[in-house]
Order: structure tokens, then C-alpha cells, then sequence
């Protein structure tokens, strides 16, 4: 009886730990940007936090522009000076130096999460989860006007895609080599093209996602079909350019550049965090490994989907947690399935396994 009071006496100590432990990672969730570059010309009047300032409102922009789609990004920005104080936890001076008259900074931000979703709440814009992924893309080129097929050589999409990357980009986009067996299967397929699933291309790269982006080039209008395969759903998307010219690189880039903002929302769109759904989910625990638990709090504080979590009760055996979750269970079980969680839901309350 002694020894079962003693016992029971730990895991009392140990679940109020983890619950201070958990209070404190939850407050301590953040978003981190680094590697926020600004610099500044020394004149008389120079003001060293005047330039710290404007490397607040960047780091600002950048976390805006990985969060939110591009529809909103004007209005997520139109933010004043002290409001984005307000959200920031703490920043690092990385780097300064002198060049050349100029004085240049390197910082890193960090954001509180809550107060950055609570002021987009209140802009009523849906965040987006910041995931960064890679996706295998083939561009392909039908010229209707002479039926030439440009897969590799002679496409411009596919030698200038890669140059028009940006640190704020979510999707990492991988190009296929130039494969001769590759281009007589897409020649193959010619007359098939907007059917063919390229199946036999992208399984050679081991990748989840792809983007088969087929561009119908016609005079100075350029029409793509994009095949979009997020974890085997196929989704797909139509667009149109006026007044393209392909070979101009002004005319490339722009093109370019707006088709994978077009990406980039699409892939936001898959990963909109809905703060208005708030579900209450109820979670067993076994307490006698701390190690586990504190990788189980661990992994809680890294799902931005998790609005909160807490203990809500323990006794010698067990943890009971509440989550509150911004999506359905069957988010919530994916999720944590990718994370080598698994869950018995026969009862209300589900047992971690």
C-alpha cells in the first residue's frame, strides 16, 4: 500500500511537470524567419533601428507570403510598424557589416504563432500551414502552329523555370534529366497527351507530388493544362496567357512567375488552416515514459493545425489530454499517422497506442 502511494505520488509529480512542460512549449510556438536581408546607404541622418524596423516589415512580408494566398496577401500586409512588434518574440542581428559606404544587416525573426493567427483571424484570412514540399514537374510544350513538341531541347519553360526560384516558394520543384526513353514515351503520347498520367516518368523519382504542366502554344497565347497528383488525388487546373512570347525572357519570366504563384495557391489551398472549425479531441496516454510523452508534446507543438492542448486529468496509469483541432479527425489522424502516431477511436476518449 506504502509503495503503490509512493508510486502514485510520482506520477503526480511527473504529470504536473509535463503539464508546466506543455504550457510553456505551447507560449514558447513560433515562426521562425531567417536569413532577412536589408541594407542601407550611411548618410548623416542614418538611424541603425530605423534599418532594423524595415527588417521587421520584411520578415513580416515573407511570413504573410508563405502563409496566406496571394489574394490576400495586400490585405495581411497593410499592417502598422508597432501591430507587427507586437508579434514578434524575440530577433538576432545575425550579420553586419560595412561595404562599400552601404551598411548591411542579416537578422532572424521569430513570430509568435498564436498572435500571428489571431491577427489574421481578425483580417478574416484563412492561414495556410507553412509546408514546404518538392514536387517532380515536366513541362511540355505543343506548339499548334507547327505540332512540334518540345520536351527537353529547345524548351524554354523547362531551362528557365529553376532560375525564377525564391526563398518564400513552399514548393520545391524538381526537373526531370534529359532521358531519351523518357521523350519517346511523351512522343508516344502525343495525341493522347492531355489523358496520358506520365506515370511511367515519375515514378523513376520516388516523389509523392508532381505537376505535369502541359503549355498549348498558339501565336502570342499560351493555354496549360496542369495535372496537379498531391498523394495520388489528381487535380486539374486550366489557365490562359494573352500577349506571350516564349522566347522573349522578359515575356518567360513573367509567365513564369505567375504560374507558380498559381502553385503556391493551389498547394495553400490543400493546407488552409480553418480557424473557425474547433475540435475537441480527447487523448490517453500511458505515463510511464517520459521520453515518449515529451516527443508526444514534442510533435503536438510542431502541427500548426493544433489550436491548443492541455491536461485535462491524470491519475498512476495515465494522461489524459484535450486538443483543440482546427480541421476534422480524419486530418488529425493522417497527421499523426505521418508521424508514427496511432490512435484506438473506438471510444470517446482515444487511446495513443
Amino acid at each position: 500500500m506504502h509503495c503503490q502511494k509512493l508510486l502514485y505520488i510520482f506520477f503526480l509529480v511527473l504529470a504536473l511537470n509535463l503539464s508546466f512542460f506543455s504550457t510553456k512549449k505551447v507560449n514558447a510556438k513560433v515562426f521562425y524567419i531567417d536569413q532577412v536581408e536589408i541594407s542601407e546607404k550611411l548618410v548623416n541622418n542614418f538611424n541603425k533601428d530605423i534599418l532594423i524596423n524595415k527588417g521587421f516589415e520584411k520578415a513580416f512580408k515573407d511570413l504573410m507570403t508563405m502563409m496566406v494566398k496571394s489574394k490576400d496577401l495586400s490585405k495581411a500586409i497593410d499592417v502598422s510598424l508597432n501591430e507587427i512588434k507586437s508579434m514578434i518574440e524575440t530577433f538576432t542581428i545575425k550579420k553586419e557589416n560595412f561595404i562599400n559606404n552601404t551598411y548591411n544587416l542579416n537578422l532572424g525573426v521569430s513570430f509568435n504563432k498564436k498572435k500571428i493567427f489571431n491577427y489574421l483571424s481578425s483580417k478574416n484570412i484563412f492561414p495556410a500551414q507553412i509546408i514546404k514540399e518538392k514536387f517532380f514537374f515536366i513541362p511540355v510544350i505543343i506548339d499548334q502552329s507547327t505540332t512540334d513538341l518540345l520536351i527537353f531541347s529547345n524548351n524554354p519553360i523547362y531551362e528557365y523555370w529553376k532560375k525564377n526560384d525564391k526563398k518564400d516558394y513552399l514548393i520545391e520543384y524538381i526537373l526531370p534529366t534529359e532521358d531519351l526513353e523518357d521523350i519517346n514515351l511523351i512522343k508516344k503520347e502525343y495525341l493522347n497527351l492531355e489523358n496520358y498520367d506520365f506515370q511511367d516518368i515519375i515514378k523513376k523519382y520516388f516523389l509523392d507530388h508532381s505537376i505535369i504542366a502541359l503549355f498549348f502554344k498558339d501565336e502570342n497565347q499560351v493555354k496549360i493544362l496542369s495535372k496537379i497528383n498531391i498523394k495520388g488525388n489528381t487535380f486539374i487546373k486550366s489557365d490562359s496567357f494573352s500577349e506571350i512570347d516564349l522566347k522573349n525572357i522578359d515575356n518567360l519570366n513573367l509567365l513564369i512567375g505567375d504560374l507558380k504563384i498559381i502553385y503556391e495557391d493551389f498547394w495553400k489551398d490543400n493546407n488552409l488552416i480553418n480557424s473557425s472549425i474547433k475540435l475537441p479531441l480527447f487523448i490517453q496516454v500511458k505515463n510511464n515514459n517520459f521520453d515518449f510523452i515529451s516527443k508526444f508534446e514534442e510533435t503536438l507543438n510542431t502541427i500548426d493545425l493544433i489550436n491548443s492542448y492541455s491536461i485535462s486529468r491524470f491519475n498512476k496509469d495515465y494522461i489524459f489530454y484535450e486538443i483543440i483541432f482546427n480541421g476534422t479527425t480524419k486530418n488529425f489522424i493522417n497527421i499523426m499517422e505521418d508521424n508514427d502516431y496511432k490512435f484506438n477511436t473506438q471510444k470517446k476518449t482515444w487511446i495513443l497506442e
